[in-house]
């Protein structure tokens, strides 16, 4: 009960589905009373709720594990990449995250000299930071939250950002000296450690981004060689676990289906054709048979307004597996995972320090946590013997590589579609299929399961793969000073390939 209390005000916010800003609010305290100790939770809840909810939604397309639902129109826009800024789709993240997020830690560090609650707030804002930058390159960030005193900030880019608040972070480790968190903290109960460890986790992030970017590539190798090697990181998984399966406090992707009282949600076909081939128990995790036969069909990205057309009768619900929402009633917004971690940890150790003996062992450690979080620990050793994902019978550094990344996209599913998205984009990897839609539909020789499949309706003027979202219209509206229009085909500054 007690802890139900404490973070009731917080996860408010999150299920109300919108940007409430405690500092300007009539409906709360403001000023001297409102401390530090319990600003902390609404800073972290305002970011927890941009991934756990809108990314969710639209990056889960993005990364093919959804597909808009046949008899349902709510989602057409992300199945077919039909966005631009009048689509307001990151407004709301846009909101929570500077309005709500960065402004409370404002608030917190204009309140206390406690260098460890200084230092989780840097923590916070590179994880803010990265996700802004991973959605749209830019942001403003040097001119960003002076209030009436500058209300048109810059935008500065990507890689200014990344170089910034990674100085921010360093800076503010190198001053806690002997201190410790005062702040109540839902995230990881105040434990230091942990918020050192998730600001390493996110250091492997960024510096991977970085290097593939080409972005002083040497130094950021030997960074992320000896942050591995140190191996100080988190325990368990970096959640925000306040939810429970009571109405008003259901994980709010989840509660945004309850109180619409529509699934729109059906699975890709890449995600169920990747988890059909590898004979992965972890299907009936997030996916659901279909009704009309009791199988596993995933339905081809785009394609929903084309099966009438294709197969001379409309594509109904019953065709296809609908995602298991229900498994999402009380799950934690999952921010990083320990298998999302020991896959990182993976890949450096096999591009970066040649050991195959330990990117093995990471590997293995990256899978066995995933089906653990899913209550399928009791699976994961039968299904790491399994010939296709047995990393020590694969041939080569660059074939183990990309079942590592194949096997962290396959752990991304219901657990966080936003790094999912971004870890495509960084290592082209599930990589893009040369069959069209409809060659697929047509039983065309080709396609390996997994691969991403270019929308057979899709908006964007050259075809492929989301690369960003649009700005916020919200930005455009209100800041001159916001970057020319970039349309979903203008790649992050850190996707080179």
């Amino acid at each position: 009960m007690k802890k139900i209390l404490l973070y009731s005000a917080a996860s408010l916010l999150m299920f109300s589905s919108c940007a409430l800003n405690i500092n300007d609010d009539p409906n709360y305290a403001t000023g001297g009373d409102v401390t530090p100790d319990l600003i902390l939770p609404s800073a972290e809840n305002y970011i927890a709720n941009a991934l756990g909810d809108q990314m969710f939604t639209y990056a889960g397309f993005f990364a093919q594990y959804f597909e808009q639902r046949p008899e349902n129109n709510q989602y057409n826009n992300y199945a077919e990449l039909h966005l631009d800024e009048g689509s307001n789709t990151f407004d709301r993240c846009y909101n929570n995250i500077y309005a709500g997020a960065f402004a409370d830690i404002d608030d917190i560090m204009s309140k206390t000299n406690n260098p460890a609650d200084v230092y989780v707030c840097k923590v916070l804002r590179m994880w803010g930071y990265q996700l802004l930058v991973d959605n749209m390159s830019d942001a403003p960030y040097a001119e960003a939250l002076k209030g009436n005193s500058l209300t048109t900030p810059k935008w500065d880019d990507g890689k200014t950002i990344f170089e910034g608040v990674l100085k921010e972070v360093d800076d503010a480790e190198a001053n806690i000296g002997a201190g410790s968190i005062t702040m109540k903290d839902p995230i990881f109960k105040g434990k230091l450690s942990n918020w050192k460890g998730f600001a390493n986790a996110l250091r492997l992030r960024i510096y991977l981004r970085m290097i593939d970017a080409g972005i002083d590539a040497a130094s950021y190798t030997e960074k992320v060689k000896a942050i591995v090697a140190e191996n100080k990181f988190f325990d368990g998984d970096v959640k925000y676990d306040v939810f429970t399966n009571a109405e008003g406090q259901y994980n709010p992707w989840y509660g945004s289906i309850f109180e619409l009282k529509a699934m729109n949600y059906v699975a890709a076909y890449p995600i169920v054709s990747y988890y059909k081939a590898m004979n992965d128990p972890r299907m009936s995790y997030g996916v659901l048979p279909n009704t009309k036969a009791g199988e596993y069909v995933g339905q081809l990205p785009g394609s929903k307004t084309r099966m009438k057309e294709w197969q001379g009768v409309a594509w109904k619900n019953a065709d296809v597996s609908s995602i298991n929402h229900e498994a999402m009633v009380a799950e934690p917004i999952y921010i990083m995972t320990r298998s999302e971690l020991q896959f990182l940890i993976a890949e450096v150790q096999l591009r970066f320090n040649n050991n195959v003996a330990a990117a093995s062992a990471a590997y293995k450690t990256a899978v066995r946590a995933d089906f653990a979080s899913r209550g399928m620990a009791d699976k994961a050793e039968d299904f790491l013997s399994g010939v296709s994902v047995n990393i020590d019978n694969i041939d080569g550094n660059s074939e183990k590589l990309k079942l590592i990344y194949m096997q962290k996209w396959a752990s991304f599913f219901m657990r966080n579609h936003m790094e999912a998205w971004s870890e495509i984009r960084r290592t082209d990897v599930p990589k893009l299929t040369s069959l069209s839609a409809k060659d697929i539909f047509d039983g065309k020789s080709g396609y390996v399961p997994g691969e991403m499949i270019d929308p057979a309706v899709n908006y964007i003027q050259n075809g492929g793969l989301a690369k960003r979202l649009p700005y916020p219209g919200v930005a455009r509206r209100l800041n001159n000073n916001t970057p020319a229009e970039k349309k979903m085909d203008a790649p992050i500054f850190w996707d080179v390939k």
